[in-house]
């Protein structure tokens, strides 16, 4: 069994910031260690350490077994057109990724010249192959292209990996590396893309797995399920560090509350003390100005102030971060939204919906099953817009070829947020400069512009100050989704269409943005594959596999790819 011990890690950024310092962990063997910390808290970088793809600038890694790895965009760096077959590679042992390479080479120049120099080099490679474990390794292939995609390896190894979804190639991926040689697995993100039954699959594999597995997740619900124990990376103040909460995540919210309150007492104590110490200093100072026997005392005073000082505070609480949205939103009329025989032309079939005033709805099903087409009609104001239904913000929305009718009540006001869509009007621009146009609408509604300093403040709400001046497009996926919620909130919404909003958001924003929409004021109504997120809804909308769209009393995970040809 193999192990993994990170000890005093130093890693500075080229721009000489220090992303993380003097970090230490160890995952012991057979551990599920769970890997979380703010967006861009240093946690891929960490496991590129740990990898050995990024040298530390202090501080080392031992680890033992080997290790298999998996890479966030799994086919990153793979060269043109990409098969299932480099895409196994990939992941393999080195000794037999480099063998399978001479093997290749040689067939092609085989096809060149056939001479019996070529046909000995071939020969030899073909043992060196098998030296390196090649044919065994093709055997656990085998196994893994035919619970992934349903085929043997020979007739997958050829197919081109962008005919694969996104989820599928992690299956593939993970299936060879909970089944191959390695004993020791990083995997960065790896229920990421997958479907609620593609993840509790997953759950269900690192459960039994012997192997060690240090893991990045952002799925509260897969590190409750999974995770033996959890590294925060925390935001130091010289620094990124990380502490270990030796339990599971059920259990980590309170240990981190207790964790800062004992911070705040030891702070607490030491303020204390600083403030004795120099109030002693100060009357043995006025003491000693008329009498002269007092200066030694005085003096060692002083001294025991300098060391005091020089020693310093107990180790600064790491700081939270801190996302709060104030998501305010507005009466509106009694009904919300109003369907009637509604149907997504060739997707569902007709259905009738009433959502009403404060209602948080989740809209749930497999992919290409027509909600995020759905939530689209809507943002558009429904079949047959009003004015007042003009969506907030300068969006592009296009139209939704539908039948039937899909109507907003009276005051109601659609906010959009979809993560991958283009974003044309904020891009080019800082975030700083978007806040500081609005959005210009004529009737005085919408988001109005604002000065640097309120920008700046808004802005530290979201834990985006610091990127203030940065262009949109130049975050990473959770800062521009943050950034995006902000703009819904300014912008006076009071239906909230949210498609996948949790999908970037690391753990504490996804908790800042489930208390923002507790306390808005409007109805919500999201389409979502996040099982935790989902607990906080009141009403389940169900596209099911066979066209109907029903409604149940919870959650359903299910429901297959719709199998109806219309």
């Amino acid at each position: 069994m193999g192990h993994v011990e990170v000890s005093g890690v130093r890693f500075e950024l080229p721009d000489g910031r220090v992303l993380l310092d003097d970090v230490s962990f160890r995952v012991g063997e057979g551990a599920k260690v769970a890997l979380v910390g703010a967006n861009g808290a240093g946690k891929t970088t960490l496991l590129k350490i740990i990898t050995g793809d990024l040298v530390p600038h202090a501080g080392a890694v031992t680890r033992t077994g080997g290790l298999g790895v998996m890479r966030q965009m799994v086919n990153a760096g793979l060269g043109q057109e990409p098969t299932v077959a480099d895409l196994l590679l990939s992941v393999s042992p080195p000794r037999v990724r480099e063998a399978a390479v001479v093997v290749d080479r040689l067939e092609l120049a085989l096809m060149e010249t056939d001479d019996e120099k070529t046909q000995m080099a071939y020969a030899e490679a073909l043992s060196d192959f098998a030296d390196a474990g090649g044919y065994d390794i093709e055997v656990t292939w085998d196994v893994c292209t035919t619970k992934a995609l349903a085929v043997s390896y020979d007739k997958a190894k050829y197919r081109e990996l962008r005919t694969l979804s996104g989820g599928e190639q992690k299956r593939l991926v993970l299936e060879y590396l909970l089944a191959g040689p390695d004993e020791v697995l990083l995997l960065d993100e790896p229920d990421n893309y997958l479907d609620v039954p593609g993840k509790v699959w997953l759950e269900q594999r690192i459960r039994e797995s012997e192997k060690t597995i240090l893991f990045i997740s952002h799925d509260r619900e897969l590190l409750d399920n999974t995770a033996t124990r959890v590294v925060t990376v925390e935001l130091g103040h010289a620094g990124n560090l990380v502490w270990t909460h030796p339990g599971g995540f059920a259990s980590y919210h309170e240990a981190r509350k207790d964790r800062f309150a004992r911070f705040e007492e030891m702070r607490k104590r030491w303020d204390e003390e600083h403030a004795k110490i120099k109030a002693l200093v100060l009357r043995l100072k006025i003491k000693s100005e008329y009498n002269d026997g007092m200066s030694s005392q005085y003096r060692a005073a002083q001294t025991r102030l300098r060391k005091f000082e020089e020693a310093g505070p107990p180790t600064e609480q790491p700081r939270e971060q801190q996302v709060t949205m104030r998501l305010r939103g507005g009466r509106t009329g009694k009904r919300a939204v109003v369907c009637e025989d509604l149907e997504l032309s060739g997707l569902m079939r007709p259905f009738d919906l009433e959502v009403w005033y404060g209602e948080r709805v989740a809209v749930l099903g497999s992919n290409g099953s027509g909600k995020s087409h759905f939530l689209r009609l809507l943002a558009a104001g429904g079949s047959d817009p009003d004015v007042e239904h003009q969506p907030v913000g300068d969006v592009e929305i296009a139209p939704v070829v539908h039948r039937g009718k899909a109507k907003l009540g009276a005051r109601v006001r659609p906010g959009w947020f979809v993560q991958t869509h283009e974003h044309p009007q904020l891009v080019g621009r800082t975030l700083v400069e978007i806040l500081h146009r609005g959005d210009g609408e004529a009737d005085g509604r919408g988001r109005s512009g604002m000065g640097r300093e309120q920008a700046a403040r808004v802005l530290d709400r979201y834990e985006l100050a610091h990127a203030a001046d940065q262009r949109f497009e130049s975050l990473s996926g959770g800062q521009q989704a943050r950034f995006q919620i902000l703009l819904l909130e300014l912008s006076g919404a009071t239906l909230l269409l949210l498609d996948e909003p949790t999908d970037n958001l690391d753990v504490q924003s996804a908790e800042a943005l489930e208390e923002g929409l507790e306390a808005f004021d409007g109805t919500v109504m999201a389409v979502t594959h996040d099982r935790w997120f989902a607990r906080g809804f009141d009403r389940f909308l169900v596209y099911g596999a066979d066209g109907d769209v029903y409604e149940s009393d919870g959650p359903v995970w299910d429901e297959g790819r719709v199998q109806r040809v219309r």
